[in-house]
């Protein structure tokens, strides 16, 4: 039997074509999840399935949705987001959602019998910088919440790796072995503002002080912990806001992420007790809150190991732990789930200087068929009870 091989050609136009809907003159994407550019983005994907005889759908929350006509499952499903952050890349979501429907399309083109039992998705609001996100991964919670996971067997996605382990590795493809767990916090400082002039060093209550060491120690701090373990102060602010006044409030937002709950557990109460040991140090009072959390997730070993082969067969691969978040870490909690990446040239994401070579974009497209004509019988089988169930 000649293998399945996806059209090339389509899946690179596809991919052209949805970058231009909410890209400004610089080429950067602002299709933001609920504007009017996300809506056309997600209007057009429709429409895109639909002239291929597929049956597309939204759901409550703003996810598409196609799959062939007439079938009642059960689904594999597989997909990304569609939606970007603001003046973001055409790859981030976007190539795991046009690959999907390549996936898809060369299935049901095939008359292939799996054609009836995989669904196609692009989620909706994965990046969570809408005010009222929550953190994002809105439309795949949505999902997981409801009764419509009974449907499904499994979950596969594919998508740019958005930095440069696999660059600099020179690998082709990455198995996903998980996705590391993601916490959010404020930092609040109160001490006393004075004149900077006249306050010596021993007399101060700086809070500035206070929350500039414990974003210059969180580096150390974390890898203590887990040499693996990363973090971020993207935010952070002195009152009353002078050059000649000891700041006598401050705060920062802080971001860790790590491989396990039992990291993050250790780092953030190692992170509370040196807080509290630089404020005391410091004459002041400090108070650490967590704002977000998002779990650790690990995925199912039977998906990921015919993942992993799928990718070995297309050239040079090594198993890879994601540092950015996806929907899988939330469908992976109701369902046997797996990930794959492509590289990305330069580390480059979250901007319009994203980029994966042609050869490797179609290459990644190539190995989710071959995975999923893996991943889905065995899933299927396990849920209908023979293959002849299936083939049928």
């Amino acid at each position: 039997m000649t293998p399945l091989r996806i059209n090339a050609d389509r899946l690179l136009t596809d991919l052209t074509h949805l970058s231009q809907i909410g890209a400004g003159q610089d080429g950067a994407l602002w299709r933001i999840a609920g504007t009017k550019a996300d809506w056309a983005g997600r209007d057009w994907l429709d429409k895109t399935m639909r002239v291929e005889g597929l049956h597309t759908y939204y759901d409550e929350t703003g996810n598409v949705f196609s799959r062939r006509k007439n079938t009642s499952g059960p689904w594999l499903l597989i997909g990304s987001h569609a939606d970007t952050v603001p003046a973001g890349g055409h790859l981030d979501g976007a190539y795991g959602v046009i690959a999907a429907m390549e996936v898809l399309r060369t299935l049901h083109e095939e008359g292939h019998p799996l054609a009836a039992h995989v669904e196609s998705v692009a989620w909706f609001d994965e990046e969570g910088v809408r005010p009222e996100s929550a953190g994002g991964l809105v439309g795949s919670t949505a999902l997981a919440g409801s009764d419509r996971v009974a449907d499904l067997v499994g979950y596969l996605e594919i998508h740019i790796e958005q930095g440069r382990r696999m660059e600099k590795a020179g690998l082709n493809l990455a198995p996903v072995t998980g996705i590391v767990g993601v916490r959010r916090y404020q930092v609040s400082v109160s001490g006393q503002e004075n004149h900077a002039g006249t306050t010596m060093w021993v007399d101060r209550q700086d809070a500035g002080r206070v929350a500039a060491r414990i974003v210059a120690g969180l580096k150390d701090l974390i890898l203590a912990v887990d040499p693996k373990g990363i973090g971020n102060a993207g935010v952070i602010t002195f009152g009353p806001g002078a050059a000649n006044v000891v700041p006598g409030t401050a705060s920062a937002e802080l971001e860790i992420r790590a491989s396990s709950e039992t990291a993050l557990d250790t780092i953030e109460t190692d992170l509370d007790g040196t807080l509290a040991g630089i404020a005391a140090e410091e004459n002041c009072t400090a108070e650490l809150v967590r704002i977000s959390a998002k779990p650790a997730a690990h995925f199912d070993h039977r998906v990921l190991s015919a993942v992993h082969e799928a990718c070995l067969e297309k050239g040079r691969t090594d198993q890879l732990l994601s540092y950015a978040g996806h929907d899988a870490s939330v469908i992976s909690t109701r369902l046997p789930t797996a990930m794959m990446f492509v590289p990305s040239t330069g580390g480059f994401s979250h901007s319009n200087k994203e980029h994966t070579p042609d050869e490797q974009l179609v290459l990644g497209a190539q190995a989710l068929l071959d995975a999923v004509l893996k991943v889905a019988p065995m899933l299927l089988e396990q849920e209908v009870g023979s293959p002849v169930a299936l083939a049928a």
